[in-house]
């Protein structure tokens, strides 16, 4: 099926109704002044540190084996398509205990990640998570949470699966036992040696995302349109992605687009430059109103299709349409009308 042209407008809103000043006051669409945090918890020596070095500081995984134990909240605070912040909580104190104001370290939280060794007994891990939830879902019932069951990747395949389903398993039991029915809790097996670890907290993030379904309809009309067997906006520095469209899961896909990104970046830096604002050549104006985009083409049939939407957020399509380059106008034309739009909805307020 050929390429369609699509005309894409931002959702409607509907007032809330007027504000202090009177004025009618709209539901903000972009992000504003919402900054949401994120908590990484469990035990000592789990991986919560690597896992932050890696995702967001572009850290190699083999040297996350020289970081040294976290023995005070480290807050990180990282500014991209959204500000958020990322908060490690050093595993062997308990911040439940009384000692600690609570409401500073849990009030306004967005999500809580606990990070479980899968390559350790798991016992104390789970009792201290069981613990921690029945305090703070009676008492902070907005966080959600979600198990990083950890270090899957020295473990075989049966023994992944094995290992995971039975971690899940007791905690679930646990939960129940401690009158917690069907709590907020998402599981991911992870390692920050293969994509799963920026799959996992792609998930994560998208869960502080008010606008994700907005983001999510806009992608289903570029995918339909533009023949995308999958299609992803990518944060292009952390390489998480925060939407897709509603198609299953692929992570083949998100593979290849991950590399594809990496690969981008690698050129960027290597030939990229700091351009001067204030310089205003027509070449320089010219550059600087472009937006980068770029386009393969596998030997098994896949094209990635890569447009930059803004300073942080990229594109990425994958598609197996034989005549995709043959439509490349349509499909440009597409994705900038898609793009016009995304940057409407995030400037939003």
């Amino acid at each position: 099926m050929a390429s369609q042209r699509v005309e894409l407008t931002p959702p409607d809103t509907h007032p809330t109704g007027p504000n202090l000043n009177g004025d009618i006051e709209y539901p903000p669409m972009g992000f504003g002044e919402y900054k949401p945090r994120m908590l990484l918890m469990g035990l000592k020596r789990s991986g919560k540190s690597s896992i932050s070095n890696v995702v967001f500081h572009k850290m190699a995984p083999n040297e996350t084996l020289f970081l040294e134990a976290t023995t005070t909240i480290k807050k990180e605070f990282m500014q991209s398509f959204m500000d958020f912040q990322i908060w490690d909580l050093p595993g062997q104190i308990n911040y439940l205990d009384g000692s600690f104001d609570s409401d500073t370290i849990f009030g306004g939280v967005g999500s809580i990640i606990w990070v479980i060794d899968a390559q350790d007994r798991y016992t104390e891990a789970v009792g201290r998570l069981v613990d921690s939830l029945a305090i703070l879902t009676a008492s902070y019932p907005e966080i959600k949470y979600s198990v990083f069951v950890h270090k899957v990747d020295s473990l075989s395949e049966d023994q992944r699966e094995d290992g995971v389903r039975e971690i899940i398993e007791r905690i679930s039991d646990d939960l129940y036992d401690a009158g917690l029915e069907n709590p907020p809790v998402s599981y991911y097996p992870t390692s920050i040696y293969d994509h799963t670890i920026f799959e996992a907290l792609s998930k994560v993030i998208q869960g502080l995302i008010p606008q994700l379904p907005t983001y999510e309809a806009l992608l289903n009309t570029i995918a339909a349109s533009c023949r995308f067997q999958k299609v992803y906006i990518f944060d292009v520095m952390s390489k998480v992605y925060i939407a897709s469209d509603t198609s299953p899961p692929d992570l083949p896909s998100y593979e290849l687009c991950s590399d594809f990104i990496s690969a981008i970046m690698d050129l960027s830096d290597m030939y990229g430059w700091d351009r001067d604002p204030d310089e205003e050549t027509p070449r320089m104006t010219d550059i600087q109103s472009q937006t980068a985009e770029s386009m393969v083409c596998f030997k098994n049939d896949h094209v990635v299709y890569l447009r930059e939407l803004n300073a942080f957020l990229a594109l990425i399509g994958v598609s197996q349409e034989p005549k995709f380059e043959q439509e490349r106008a349509l499909v440009d034309y597409n994705v900038q009308a898609f793009q016009d739009t995304i940057i409407k909805v995030l400037a939003r307020r």
